[in-house]
Order: structure tokens, then sequence, then C-alpha cells
């Protein structure tokens, strides 16, 4: 399970290393892409492809699925670690996100995201108000 927060700078060549503790899981293969709130995911190869099930699941006539399935899966990449543990983010990926110089990374369950700090900081100050918290947890049964 990917927890916690890291920040790490993001090199001229769109490198960025991956926390120590989440390196094993990487190794196997994994895949980054535009992700919802405007940052970038990165996934496992297992988690990529139990998403991509459940993605494959849902219906082709549906306008938001159709939505969805191209923005995930055409802006993805395949990356690898270096030895180093760190991987590269592609030059679109990272215009995307805004990353230039610095990443926050964020365990997010399944997965990574890789945020802008001014970015992540707003959004995270968001989700620190309790009554945005509440507000976003109604209905979801926690």
């Amino acid at each position: 399970m990917f927890t916690g927060e890291y920040r790490h700078t993001v090199d001229d060549k769109g490198r960025v290393a991956v926390p120590v503790r989440f390196r094993a899981e990487l190794g196997v293969g994994a895949l980054v892409t535009k992700w919802i709130d405007g940052c970038l995911a990165i996934f496992p190869r297992p988690a990529w492809d139990e998403l991509a099930a459940r993605v494959a699941r849902l219906p082709v006539t549906d306008a938001g699925a159709r939505v969805f399935q191209r923005f995930i899966f055409g802006t993805a990449f395949e990356v690898v670690l270096d030895r180093q543990g760190r991987l590269v983010v592609p030059a679109a990926l990272r215009s995307f996100a805004g990353l230039d110089g610095e990443a926050v990374v964020v365990g997010s369950r399944d997965h990574l995201e890789l945020w802008e700090p001014t970015r992540w900081e707003s959004y995270s100050a968001q989700m620190d108000s309790p009554e945005v918290l509440a507000q976003h947890l109604q209905g979801l049964g926690i």
C-alpha cells in the first residue's frame, strides 16, 4: 500500500526519484499517466491491470466512461526505474502537471501521485478543512 508524502526534485532530464520504500513494488513494471485533480499517477503493473479490467467493464455507450478511458489510457507511458530508483516522466506529462524542479510524491493506496508543490499545498489545505472533508465523505459509507 502506498502511503505518505515525500518531496523530490525533478531533474533537467525529467527524472524523479521514487521513495525507497516503494521501489520494489514498481520494479515489476509501472505506468505513469494523467490523473484526476491535475496531478499524475504512477501505477504498479498489477494495480494498472486491475484498473484496466474495471474500465473494460464500463459500458462503451457511456460518454463519461469513454472520456475517462481516453484520458487515462491515451496519456499513459510505461516507465522503468533506473539503478538510482528514478523514473523518467515524459515531457507532456510534466507539462500537464506543472512539474518543474520539484515534485511532491503522495501515496494513494494502490498508486502514487506526483503533484506540483504549490498545487498540492492548495489541494491539501482544502482537505484539511473539517467541513470540506466531511462533505466529501458523505455517502461513501465510511
